[in-house]
């Protein structure tokens, strides 16, 4: 294949996301909303994805995985299952976060916000005029000071956000694998960006700093 051929996966959330990218253009992509089974569910969903997409693991240059901020569990689980693909291809495994794949697509300013337990959530500001880093923050407390024109939310709080703000709000469809992928495209290009959990607060079980990447018995080669 001439193209790099990109694999994206994310499980950050309540779900599994996989989508197989070649030149910008998607040639599959595959979504499947659930709150526990994942780690069963990855490798048949990604074995049902390169099928449908015509390609052969060999096919693949780089895997974009994103990083969450999100589900702990659902984090560890992509994170080293895709490192550990990704050493056994010969290949580089590229960490996404959530936060920058829901902002992808976004034309102006937005906010990126992610559904936290307790009226939070976890939230970036991009393209915007005030900085407003990634963190864990009561929706109810961002500053009213951050609108500016031209300004929406988008994200699983970003509702809760465009209410408190007074913004507009742009639902996605379902999680953003695609934007995963490209941008994992890009930063692979740049030798940039290697695939680690991004936590903005720290785990009930206190995982490791960083999560070493699993070989699995069966991973496809």
């Amino acid at each position: 294949m001439s193209e790099p051929l990109i694999l994206g996966v994310d499980t950050s959330g309540s779900y599994c996301s996989a989508v197989l990218l070649q030149g910008g253009d998607v040639l599959c992509d595959l979504y499947q909303d659930m709150t526990k089974g994942q780690v069963e569910t990855l490798f048949p969903l990604l074995e049902d994805l390169m099928a449908r997409g015509g390609a052969d693991w060999s096919d693949l240059s780089a895997i974009g995985v994103g990083t969450g901020p999100g589900n702990f569990t659902g984090i560890r689980i992509s994170v080293s299952a895709m490192r550990g693909l990704a050493l056994s291809l010969g290949i580089r495994a590229v960490g996404v976060t959530l936060l920058d794949g829901l902002a992808h697509d976004a034309a102006g300013p937005v906010i990126a916000a992610i559904a936290a337990p307790r009226g939070q959530a976890y939230v970036a500001g991009y393209g915007m005029a005030r900085a407003l880093p990634p963190q864990l923050i009561s929706i109810d407390a961002l500053p009213l000071t951050l609108v500016e024109p031209g300004l929406i939310s988008v994200g699983t709080a970003g509702a809760e956000i465009a209410a408190h703000l007074g913004v507009p709000h742009i639902p996605a469809a379902h999680a953003p694998g695609a934007a995963i992928a490209r941008i994992a495209t890009t930063r692979w290009q740049l030798g940039d960006a290697p695939a680690a959990p991004f936590y903005l607060k720290q785990a009930d079980a206190a995982p490791a700093r960083d999560v070493p990447p699993v070989m699995l018995p069966e991973a496809p080669l």
